[in-house]
């Protein structure tokens, strides 16, 4: 492969022009499409970030000979079809989270991937923020000693009305998918996939989870309290306690400029990063990384790790009672 790593990203969403933005100063990284279900926004959208060519539908990204990696930013509900589309055209993927609705469609991905020896991705930016991984380096080299407990959690304060997508099951609405997914993945990223799962939840009347909390535990006497909310603003902080210390992470732990390291019988530390802390251009970087390096699946965002995420969000949802209406028709099939 060139140099250049050369991108089409598939919607045009709030999400996708984050991610367009965040591309603009990155070294090698080229927009060279995007492509909406209609002509219009994926028009608009190409002439506000000076990409190229711009498709009214999906087809022309997969088979434009120019795009090394699609960035599939649709709504949760559509990345099963887009991804594996994607993939079935010989393309890269880096496809946004929750990766799918489910384990089922996720597992299904991940097979179409490594069949085809193609690269696949899930577009949690938080495990690859530089100060994350530093985070995890710690905790790992047992600067906390033992991991006992992990406290995240992610509120939107809302009120959004039914209609909004966030209330639309069809969609893959719900607090979980949306922003519970990162506080069940900073717990999986430090404990690893949970030997058990509570949970407990209010469930709008179209039948999404509006506030969650979830009691993850392993055999190892290690617990996990997350809640998730489009209910309450919460405070969007993380704190990791260990047998000998604990991190604390301030608000936005999922994509954080400082967190405090408080050691036993020391004074505590301060790390801090200025490396772009608010940008999505760390994944970004990771995917062309392993591209040019011709790996197909990245060692900060295994594959394995995703659908053990997709696992854990599963179950949560078996506990508080949310089911999608394609499950229910898949099930019948």
């Amino acid at each position: 492969m060139n140099e250049a790593v050369r991108w089409g990203i598939l919607a045009t969403g709030g999400i996708a022009e984050r991610f367009a933005t965040d591309l603009t100063d990155l070294d090698g990284a080229e927009v060279v499409a995007v492509a909406s279900r209609s002509e219009a926004p994926a028009r608009g959208f190409a002439e506000r970030f000076g990409i190229p060519r711009a498709y009214g539908e999906w087809d022309g990204l997969f088979a434009d000979p120019d795009v090394d990696v699609v960035y599939v930013a649709t709504p949760h509900h559509a990345h099963r079809e887009a991804a594996g589309r994607a993939l079935e055209a010989g393309k890269a993927v880096l496809c946004e989270k929750a990766f799918t609705l489910n384990v089922r469609e996720a597992q299904e991905l991940v097979g179409l991937a490594r069949e085809r020896g193609l690269f696949l991705m899930e577009a949690m930016w938080m495990y690859c923020n530089p100060l994350i991984r530093r985070l995890a380096e710690l905790v790992g080299d047992g600067a906390i000693g033992d991991v006992r407990t992990v406290q995240a959690d992610f509120g939107l304060a809302g009120p959004f009305p039914p209609e909004h997508r966030l209330r639309d099951p069809a969609v893959g609405g719900g607090a979980l998918l949306d922003v519970g997914v990162y506080p069940v993945s900073l717990a999986h990223l430090l404990l690893g996939e949970p030997d058990s799962v509570q949970a407990h939840a209010r469930i709008s009347p179209e039948g999404v989870d509006l506030n969650t909390g979830m009691l993850l535990g392993w055999d190892s006497g290690a617990s996990a309290l997350l809640s998730c909310s489009l209910e309450a603003d919460t405070p969007l902080t993380a704190s990791v306690t260990g047998t000998k210390g604990r991190i604390d992470v301030p608000r936005g732990f999922f994509f954080p400029e400082r967190f405090t390291l408080v050691r036993d019988g020391a004074e505590p530390e301060e790390f801090v990063n200025t490396d772009h802390p608010h940008s999505m251009r760390h994944e970004a970087a990771e995917v062309m990384r392993c591209l040019r390096a011709g790996e197909t699946e990245s060692p900060l965002v295994p594959l394995d790790g995703t659908l053990a995420v997709m696992r854990t969000l599963d179950a949560v949802r078996d506990r508080v009672g949310v089911r999608y209406p394609q499950e229910a028709v898949a099930a019948r099939v």
